[in-house]
């Protein structure tokens, strides 16, 4: 088997020849995003050069006490991510159901693809708790997002017709049931596309980390199959309960719409 081979800084360096093209294009082009693309390039280095500190420190120094409180900050964040780039405004009844959403669905099927997937033992093994948990937490705050914007975007634009609906006698899961479907099938269609190219037009990147760091593509591919089976069950989770909960927000005690 092949070593891996390990960058020297000046290899890294010639990496930052992608970034000085992308701010080329976008200069040419006349778009102002010179700044952003900066303080994002700083932001990936200054994030992924401390947690990998901080990795090294829990992968040496195991314990269930600091791997809880990695996740609850990944999901803190995660949540508020999720606030962030909604671009529509968010009553407080919605954040609670979705910081519901992703603290209960994220973590379900975190557990369970860890405990009953793969046996992880002990549980709370960071070398593969951690990435696995990223993964998962990933992928539903952005199904989570999509769908965020369908449903209220949705309940705002098509107001008349869900109050039409009231007044014919429709109780409010039927009234708005079409925007609560529209919401979760745009929130999982990312996922499935994912899935479709995967192999083919694309490799993973958990499965191409293992295959660059000497595994078996074999092996990388069964675990790549099983973290995506986990993947697509935790976005179809948290979404199906934010989206079935966060309907709701929008009427009031009498079944009245209330925007």
């Amino acid at each position: 088997m092949q070593d891996v081979i390990k960058l020297q800084i000046w290899q890294l360096g010639a990496a930052y020849i992608f970034i000085l093209l992308l701010m080329a294009i976008v200069r040419i082009k006349g778009i102002p995003r010179e700044k952003e693309i900066i303080i994002a390039t700083l932001r990936m280095i200054l994030q992924l050069v401390l947690t990998g500190y901080v990795l090294v420190y829990l992968f040496e120094n195991p314990s269930p006490l600091l791997t809880v409180l990695v996740i609850t900050v990944m999901l803190a964040f995660a949540i508020n991510n999720i606030m962030k780039r909604v671009k529509v405004a968010l009553s407080q009844k919605i954040k609670k159901v979705i910081a519901f959403s992703m603290a209960i669905g994220t973590l379900a099927s975190l557990l369970y693809f860890l405990l009953v997937v793969i046996a992880l033992s002990p549980w709370y093994e960071p070398r593969y708790f951690i990435p696995i948990a990223g993964m998962i937490i990933g992928n539903s705050m952005t199904g989570i997002t999509l769908g965020v914007s369908r449903l209220v975007e949705g309940m705002q634009s098509q107001k008349q017709l869900v109050e039409a609906a009231l007044m014919l006698g429709a109780t409010p899961k039927t009234a708005a049931k079409p925007i609560v479907n529209g919401a979760f099938d745009s929130a999982i269609v990312p996922t499935i596309n994912s899935m479709v190219g995967m192999g083919i037009v694309f490799l993973p990147g958990m499965m191409t980390g293992q295959i660059l760091s000497g595994v078996s593509p074999l092996t990388a591919i069964e675990y790549q199959i099983a973290i995506m089976l986990g993947i697509v069950g935790s976005v179809a989770l948290t979404v199906i309960l934010f989206v079935e909960l966060g309907y709701k927000t929008f009427f009031n005690e009498e079944q009245q719409l209330d925007l």
